[in-house]
């Protein structure tokens, strides 16, 4: 995509960053008729939501950073015409396990027969699927009522607490540490350790912190499309940010690729963005600014005190295979193993004893990670020759594994951990891995891991976090706001990940960004 050179020198509103959120925010204002300038650093507009080939000489596009849609509302599907579909997945998970010395495992999917049969199988008895279907009957419940506020003025806690209409669950997810109400409906550790796996994601937390940081998590993986569902972007993440970049252009926003803002200045009435290029400085005023990035870039572009440092906490692996590796639970399909969340190594006590290694500093000895196939949903993100050939891909997400571990020597250290975190994989298959990889054109294997400094260096993800800054909860606090994108300058607002109720492929920081500012016209 070639950088625009031609910038107008007034807007009505200047977006920093052309990742999701900001295409949905330009879009947005655009189609209401504003004039827009988005300014993005990189080459192309998308940020962490992208589809990319990797590997040298092969032909597959893989969702390189982020890679499954929940939280994306459908309202701002089709507010903004997209052309983007998504595909659900039939299996949910598989969590393979050795018990009694044999291998085994948890499948989730397939159906109510097939899912009780696997907890049977798994547990010996009727008690933990009953527990499972309570719990996440609860769940779901919550799930309808509030994510549909995600797109509305913040309520209050009490307004939240209200639609919720649950004491008993909120004081589960909203109240006490998760960890407490897994304990209190879970007794097997391999079923505990799968429901916890969604508080984790990204975030470096205990079951039982007391900051609740895994509650937010959890709350925000259990709410999407008001079902909790993760589903499979078709064409891979990059066909989201094209397709909003399109419906943002169309509508006549300016998208200037190769220019990053460098200055904020405003009065809270009018403001100034300075930007630059590889050969060229320049100045654009607006009535708004919009800020896509970070709140650390943020405070950095306006000259306030820089919020409390982020830090990430994740591996990122990308594969290609050959073929799917067999597994040595000869009950299950990898087929059907890899189409959902592959959890490894995430039995209860196993991310406890992970995550209380690397809080002392340590790589886990036994590093949890959850794998899933995209290209068995969808096989558009393959070349035909790789698709008739039956080539794969696989996404690896490793747990607990924050920024402070890399800090000595960021390549040593990612090699050691993505070797471990292979051995813990290859340890429920019946073949290693890496028989199983393809090769690139110049017979490298096709596999790259990407640590938090890789992503902060990269996409300049503070600390490599996901989602910017610890994720909020969806309601107003002192000094949210009415939209929870506000800043102390009146037209300067947070439209990225680190707003209220960001984080995630979800482009609602967007939309409410772009809500507050046609409020104010």
């Amino acid at each position: 995509m070639p950088a625009v050179t031609e910038i107008s020198r007034t807007y009505d509103a200047i977006i920093v960053g052309g990742g999701h959120n900001g295409l949905v925010a330009a879009a947005y204002l655009a189609r209401a008729g504003r004039s827009v300038l988005v300014l993005e650093r990189l080459a192309r507009t998308g940020g962490a939501a992208v589809s990319t080939r990797p590997f040298a000489g092969v032909d597959a596009r893989l969702s390189r950073y982020s890679y499954l849609v929940s939280l994306l509302p459908r309202k701002i599907v089709r507010d903004l015409g997209l052309d983007f579909r998504v595909r659900g997945r039939t299996i949910s998970s598989y969590t393979p396990v050795e018990r009694d010395g044999r291998p085994t495992g948890l499948l989730v999917g397939g159906g109510e027969r097939r899912i009780r049969e696997a907890f049977e199988r798994l547990t010996g008895g009727k008690t933990e699927y009953r527990a499972w279907q309570r719990f996440y009957g609860m769940t779901g419940r919550v799930a309808e009522r509030v994510f549909p506020t995600l797109t509305e003025p913040l309520p209050t806690r009490e307004e939240l607490r209200r639609r919720v209409d649950d004491e008993t669950v909120w004081r589960m997810l909203f109240e006490e540490p998760i960890g407490v109400a897994i304990e209190e409906n879970f007794t097997d550790d391999l079923v505990r350790g799968v429901v916890l796996t969604d508080a984790l994601i990204g975030t470096f937390a205990d079951a039982h912190d007391a900051s609740l940081r895994q509650n937010r998590c959890f709350l925000y993986h259990v709410i999407g499309g008001g079902t909790g569902a993760w589903d499979v972007p078709v064409g891979g993440m990059g066909a989201l940010t094209d397709a909003l970049a399109a419906a943002a252009r169309s509508a006549g926003a300016v998208l200037a690729t190769g220019h990053e803002a460098v200055r904020v200045e405003t009065d809270g009435r009018a403001a100034e963005v300075a930007y630059r290029t590889a050969d060229t400085e320049g100045v654009a005023a607006a009535r708004h600014v919009l800020v896509g990035a970070s709140p650390q870039e943020l405070a950095t572009l306006t000259g306030d005190p820089a919020p409390e440092p982020a830090e990430g906490a994740q591996l990122k692996v990308n594969m290609l295979l050959r073929r799917l590796p067999r597994l040595r639970d000869t009950a299950v399909d990898p087929r059907e193993a890899f189409s959902g969340t592959f959890h490894i190594a995430e039995g209860y006590e196993q991310l406890a004893t992970a995550h209380a290694q690397a809080a002392a500093g340590r790589l886990p000895s036994a590093p949890p990670s959850e794998i899933y196939c995209h290209s068995l949903t969808d096989r558009t993100i393959l070349g035909r020759d790789l698709a008739e050939r039956g080539y794969q891909t696989l996404t690896l997400f490793g747990l607990h594994t924050p920024a402070r571990l890399f800090g000595a020597d960021n390549d040593a250290v990612r090699d050691e951990l993505l070797t471990s975190t292979l051995a813990q994989l290859d340890a429920h298959l019946a073949e290693p891995i890496a028989d199983c990889l393809a090769l690139d054109a110049d017979g490298r294997p096709c596999i790259e891991a990407k640590t938090p400094l890789d992503l902060e260096r990269d996409l300049r993800l503070p600390g490599g976090n996901i989602f910017h800054r610890d994720l909020s909860w969806p309601y107003a606090q002192d000094g949210t706001g009415r939209w929870g994108v506000e800043t102390r300058h009146a037209n300067v607002l947070l439209c990225g990940a680190g707003a209220v109720r960001g984080g995630g492929v979800s482009g609602v920081p967007g939309h409410n960004a772009a809500m507050a500012v046609l409020e104010q016209a």
